[in-house]
C-alpha cells in the first residue's frame, strides 16, 4: 500500500526531526488501525445484511405459510376470523402468535372492507390500539384478566361508554352527549380485559320510533344490510351487532332486547344470540325502552363464545334494582362455559308448542329444517313432547295490547331518567317531547318519511295521566305475565314436566319478552336457492330470499341460562349449521396478513437502521481520510 504524501517529495524521511517522524508513524499506525476497523465494520455490515436477508426470507416464508393455514387451530397457525372462536384467539395471544394490537388492526381493516355496503359499525374506538398495546404489555408481564383479555368486542350503539365514542341510539340528537361513567356492561367487559372496540349500528331508538321504518336503519349509522343476500334485511334492533358477529368484524358483540332484538338478528345472521333473563344483566346507562322487558345479551358465532360473554357481563348491580332478583349468591354466577356439554340433551324432555308455529307455505323450508332438528334432539337422547299447547299465546293479540301499554308508559319515564344522567347534553334533550321536536326539525332524522307513531302513542297515553306508578300499568303488566307465564312458558314446563321448549326462532319472541325469561337462538338452516325474493314494506330490504339463514330457539324459565346453554351447545355441536351457510360478501383481510405486514415492517425498519448506521460509518471514513 502506498503511503499518503504527507511531506514534499524532495524531503527524505531521515531529514525530518525525530518528533515529526514519530508523529507521522503514529498517524500511519492510526490510519492502518482505522482501515482495519473499517474493514471489520464492512465485514459486519455484509454479514449482517446477509443474515438480515435470510431472516427476512425466513419471516416471509414463515408468515406466508401460516397465512395459508386459515381455519386451523393447530399451534402456530392463524384462525380464519369469520369462524374464529374466543378460545382460538385467546390461545393465539397466549402463545405469542399474534397480539391484541394485531387483532385491533385486522378487525379495523375488515370493517373498512365491508362497512360502506353493510353499515354494521357506526364508529371504532379511537383509543383501541393504545388499549390493545397496554393489554399486550399486561399479558407480557404475566397479568391476564381472563379469557377475554385483549379480545376486541363491539357493543350496540345504545350502551354508554366513558371514552371518546358516542352513544346515540342512532340519532343525531345525542351525538356528542357524554355520560359520567361507563355503563355497567362496558365496565364489566373492561374488568374482564376485553377491548371495547367500537359501536355497532342499530335500528334507531332500538326500533321504538316508527311504524314504517326498516330494520337496521338509523340516521347516525345508515342502513344496515345482512351479508347473506344482496340488500338482506338483517332484522333488528341489534342489526349491526348481528352482522358484525357473523362476518368476524370483532370477536363477539353485545346486543339489547326488549322484544326480539337479539333473537331475531341472530336468527337472520347465522349466529348465536342469548336473550338473558331480565335482571341477569344490568341496564345501567343503556338507553332504555322498558325497564320491565329490556335486557342485554351476547351475540357470537358459537354457543361457547356467547357463554364466555355472558359470564363476563352477568351479575348484580346496585344501579339496577332488577338485578337484585338474581337467585345466585353475589359473585356466584353459574359457570356458563362449563355448561357447554355435548351430552346435555341426554334424558331431557323438550316440548314443541305447535300453536306458536305458523305453517304457511312460505315457511316450508324453516319447518322442514325444524323437523329435522327435532330428530337431532331425539338422537342426542332427548324426549320430544310434540304438539303441546300454550293457551296464553293469543292470535288476537290481547297480550300484545298489554305489552304495548306497558312499554309506552315505561318509555316516557325511563328515557327521561337516562337523559337526566347525562353529564353533557349538547341539544338539551330531556324528554320524549324534546326528542320528538328534534326529530321533526332536523332533516337528518328523515321525518316524516319515517314516522314517529310509537312515540305519539306513548305521549298520548301519558298525557292522560297514566304513569309508571299507575294501577293501569300494574294491571296490564300482571296480565301479560299471566298470559306468558302461567298460561305460557312456565305453565307448559310444569304441566308437561319439560326441561325446555323449542321453536323456530322466527316465531313468537313476545312470550319470553313479556315474561322476562331467557331464549337462546342457534343456527338451524337457510332458504334454498330457488326461494322467491320478498321485499319489506319500504321496498329497500329483502326479508326473504335465497341463502338467507334462520335459527332454532331454546326457551325455559327465568334464570335458566345455564341449562339452556347446555342444550343449545349439544345441538350446535351435532349440526354445525353455521359452517355450511356462507355469506355472499365477506372481508378478506386475515390475521396472517396483518402479522406478515408487521413482520415486513420490522424487517424494513431493521434494514433502515442498518443503512443509517452504514451511512454514519462511511462519513467517519471520509473524515479520517482528510485528517490523515
Amino acid at each position: 500500500m502506498d503511503l499518503p504524501t504527507v511531506f514534499p517529495s524532495n524531503h527524505r524521511l531521515e531529514e525530518r526531526p525525530d518528533s515529526q517522524v514519530q508523529s507521522w508513524k503514529r498517524r500511519v499506525m492510526l490510519n492502518r488501525l482505522s482501515i482495519f476497523i473499517l474493514s471489520l465494520v464492512g465485514v459486519y455490515i455484509f454479514v449482517s445484511e446477509a443474515c438480515e436477508l435470510a431472516h427476512e426470507q425466513f419471516l416471509f416464508s414463515s408468515f406466508a405459510q401460516e397465512g395459508t393455514i386459515l381455519g386451523s387451530t393447530e399451534l402456530g397457525s392463524f384462525p380464519s376470523l369469520i369462524d374464529a372462536s374466543i378460545e382460538d384467539l385467546a390461545a393465539g395471544l397466549e402463545s405469542g402468535l399474534f397480539t391484541s394490537v394485531d387483532l385491533v388492526t385486522v378487525y379495523t381493516a375488515r370493517i373498512e372492507e365491508v362497512n360502506s355496503i353493510l353499515k354494521a359499525v357506526t364508529e371504532i374506538n379511537p383509543d383501541a390500539l393504545e388499549i390493545a398495546a397496554a393489554l399486550d404489555a399486561s399479558r407480557a408481564s404475566g397479568t391476564v384478566h381472563g379469557p377475554l383479555h385483549g379480545i376486541p368486542i363491539l357493543i350496540k350503539n345504545n350502551i354508554a361508554t366513558l371514552d371518546k365514542m358516542n352513544n346515540t341510539a342512532g340519532s343525531y340528537s345525542l351525538l356528542g352527549a357524554k355520560v359520567p361513567e361507563d355503563s355497567t356492561i362496558a365496565a364489566k367487559l373492561r374488568m374482564a380485559g376485553a377491548i371495547i372496540f367500537g359501536k355497532a349500528n342499530l335500528s334507531q331508538w332500538a326500533n321504538y320510533r316508527s311504524s314504517n321504518s326498516s330494520n337496521g336503519w338509523s340516521s347516525h349509522g345508515g342502513q344496515v344490510e345482512g351479508a347473506y343476500y344482496p340488500q338482506q334485511d338483517a332484522s333488528g334492533s341489534s342489526s349491526g351487532s348481528g352482522v358484525a358477529a357473523s362476518l368476524g368484524l370483532a370477536a363477539a358483540t353485545v346486543g339489547t332486547e326488549t322484544d326480539g332484538s337479539i333473537i331475531s338478528p341472530a336468527d337472520h345472521n347465522n349466529i348465536v344470540g342469548i336473550k338473558p333473563t331480565v335482571g341477569l344483566t344490568s341496564r345501567h346507562l343503556v338507553i332504555p325502552i322498558s325497564e320491565h322487558q329490556d335486557t342485554i345479551g351476547p351475540m357470537a358465532r358459537t354457543v361457547k363464545d356467547a357463554a364466555y360473554m355472558l359470564s363476563a357481563i352477568a351479575g348484580q348491580d346496585i344501579n339496577d334494582n332488577y338485578t337484585s332478583s338474581i337467585p345466585f349468591e353475589t359473585n356466584k354466577i353459574p359457570d356458563y362455559v362449563s355448561a357447554c356439554d355435548f351430552s346435555a340433551l341426554k334424558g331431557k324432555r323438550i316440548g314443541v308448542p305447535r300453536n306458536l308455529i305458523d305453517t304457511s307455505s312460505e315457511y316450508s323450508p324453516i319447518l322442514a329444517s325444524f323437523n329435522e332438528s327435532l330428530d337431532v334432539l331425539r338422537e342426542a337422547g332427548a324426549t320430544i313432547v310434540d304438539a303441546i299447547n300454550l293457551p296464553g299465546y293469543d292470535p288476537e293479540n290481547r297480550g300484545r295490547w298489554y305489552e304495548t301499554n306497558v312499554i309506552e308508559i315505561d318509555f316516557v319515564a325511563n328515557l327521561k331518567s337516562y337523559f337526566s344522567k347525562l353529564s353533557h347534553n349538547p341539544h338539551n334533550i330531556t324528554s320524549l317531547l324534546d326528542m320528538k321536536r328534534f326529530t321533526q326539525t332536523h332533516a337528518s332524522e328523515e321525518w316524516p318519511q319515517r314516522d314517529i307513531q310509537r312515540w305519539e302513542g306513548a305521549l298520548n297515553l301519558t298525557a292522560n295521566g297514566t304513569s309508571s306508578l299507575s294501577a293501569e300499568l300494574w294491571g296490564n303488566y300482571t296480565s301479560q305475565l299471566d298470559l306468558s307465564g302461567r298460561l305460557g312458558i312456565t305453565g307448559a314446563l310444569e304441566n308437561y314436566t319439560l326441561d325446555a321448549l323449542v321453536v323456530p326462532s322466527i316465531f313468537e319472541s313476545s312470550l319470553p319478552a313479556r315474561l322476562g325469561s331467557p331464549v337462546i337462538s342457534v343456527p338451524m338452516g337457510r332458504y334454498p336457492s330457488d326461494t322467491p325474493v320478498k321485499m319489506n314494506g319500504l321496498g329497500n330490504l329483502v326479508i326473504r330470499g335465497p341463502n338467507m339463514p334462520f335459527g332454532i330457539s331454546f326457551l325455559a324459565e327465568r334464570f335458566s341460562e345455564e341449562k339452556l346453554i347446555g342444550l343449545a351447545y349439544a345441538f350446535e355441536q351435532r349440526t354445525l349449521v353455521r359452517e355450511k351457510v356462507r355469506p355472499y360478501i365477506a372481508p378478506k383481510t386475515e390475521l396472517g396478513d396483518v402479522v406478515l405486514a408487521r413482520g415486513r415492517a420490522m424487517v424494513e425498519e431493521s434494514r433502515s437502521l442498518g443503512h443509517e448506521h452504514e451511512g454514519t460509518v462511511t462519513k467517519t471514513s471520509e473524515v479520517s481520510e482528510v485528517d490523515l
